[in-house]
């Protein structure tokens, strides 16, 4: 008697895996049963089963999705509005054009560009932190992202305008707005800003909340010197050490950045289990300097990859982060310490455990959702396969991807959505951004 499965990937050229053991198979296959991976092996081994639908993934390396630790998703419709600027330069600007355009809509427009150039380019986790989160979790919903997201804390009322105790509201109103949405399984955060946004006062009320609800925790870590001057002067400490004396670090607590820990720093990070969001091409772009990736590893973090938003990075290309960590790894030392294992990994599955999804997504195993994406290797720049990780990394691009599976959900099929209409949305969002010729 055959067994019934949703889905059939059939003998995929490669399989990485990103497992325990790191293995690459040739010539497998993977059955997915209820949006999670029931079956992985040659197809002789799986014969019995009766596939609903199936994909022929000969020519094609399935690995995966990518998991973006940290971006901004609806910044997307602000791409190329700051540049030849660094990060205060780049918030004064960008927050004007915020100001005059980022009402509910439009951040639920922008989060669904974002969402879908995401999907596109292999990317099928994002942790984003945005205005109005309830609008953006709609939008990246509806395009079929799996979308961490959460409450934002200022301690001024901000451009959404909200007051503190609003705020507040809001947060412990958040896992019901959540369920209300649906879309593919995400934990519960909550996201202040930062140390410097943030009064160590209120700091400390967000982390009893998140205990409460038995939320995580993300925000912006010494992302430049200028930041870790301004709080150390404000509170006599490093953002971390106020991050861990407001029990931020408690919870499970993802960095944006931390492009200057100290090494104090990384060792406070690593004892309370945190997690850190490498964005290299954001912090290149915007002077911050360079994250010390091997550094924060060797301490026990959990480093995740991320693009930050597109105002500062330009795009929502996972390929050519990993590309950059890489070269900035034999930048800072030498060649050799480069280890493909480890910057795959970082997009992949320590980037899944670092923003709290290591249980569910981020590699192929059996019990696993199927976060999956198919990388079509019959190209001239992917010919021949000689290394598959140097392939990954240092070859391959966003345009490589054919097909992206979510939870088993075939979002992007022949490189198009599944789930929404392209061009409409181009439309919309066009015809949207004409108000900012007014700031310009």
């Amino acid at each position: 008697m055959s067994t019934p499965v949703d889905l059939l990937i059939s003998n995929a050229g490669y399989l990485v895996t990103v497992n325990g053991k790191n293995e690459i198979f040739e010539n497998y296959s993977i059955a997915i049963t209820n949006g999670r991976i029931s079956h992985i092996g040659k197809m002789a081994e799986l014969s019995g089963l009766n596939a609903t639908k199936t994909f022929d993934a000969t020519n094609h390396l399935i690995c995966p999705g990518l998991v973006n630790s940290h971006t901004h998703l609806a910044m997307s419709l602000l791409r190329g509005w700051a540049e030849g600027v660094n990060l205060d330069g780049f918030l004064k600007r960008v927050w004007a054009a915020e100001g005059a355009i980022m009402d509910e809509a439009t951040s639920q427009l922008g989060t669904e560009l974002g969402a879908l150039e995401a999907l596109l380019g292999g990317t099928t986790t994002t942790m984003d932190m945005y205005l109005n989160p309830v609008a953006t979790h709609k939008g990246a919903v509806r395009v079929g992202l799996r979308h961490i997201c959460g409450p934002i804390f200022f301690d001024f009322p901000g451009l959404d305008g909200l007051e503190w105790q609003t705020r507040i509201e809001r947060a412990y109103k958040w896992p019901e707005a959540l369920a209300s949405i649906g879309g593919p399984f995400i934990p519960i955060y909550l996201m202040p800003h930062s140390t410097y946004t943030d009064s160590a006062e209120h700091l400390t009320q967000v982390a009893g909340i998140a205990k409460e609800l038995n939320a995580s925790i993300h925000l912006h870590v010494s992302e430049t010197l200028g930041e870790n001057e301004d709080v150390q002067k404000r509170y006599g400490k490093t953002p971390t050490q106020v991050c861990r004396d407001t029990h931020i670090l408690d919870r499970h607590t993802i960095y944006g950045h931390g492009v200057h820990l100290s090494d104090s720093d990384r060792q406070i990070v690593a004892q309370s289990g945190g997690a850190v969001a490498h964005c290299p091409g954001s912090n290149l772009k915007l002077g911050s300097g360079i994250a010390q990736f091997k550094k924060m590893i060797a301490t026990g973090i959990k480093v995740g990859l991320g693009t930050d938003g597109c105002s500062s990075s330009n795009d929502l290309d996972m390929f050519a982060v990993m590309r950059m960590a890489a070269h900035l790894v034999a930048y800072s030392g030498t060649p050799a310490d480069v280890d493909l294992t480890q910057i795959v990994r970082a997009a992949t599955a320590d980037g899944a455990t670092a923003v709290g999804l290591g249980d569910r997504i981020g590699s192929i195993e059996v019990g696993k959702e199927a976060d999956l994406i198919a990388i079509d290797l019959a190209q001239p720049h992917l010919t021949p396969v000689h290394n598959v990780l140097a392939l990954l990394v240092f070859a391959a691009g966003r345009a490589d991807v054919t097909d992206v599976w979510v939870a088993g959900d075939h979002v992007i099929s022949n490189r198009a959505s599944t789930k929404i209409d392209a061009q409409d949305l181009i439309t919309r969002v066009n015809s949207r951004i004409k108000i900012l010729d007014e700031i310009k």
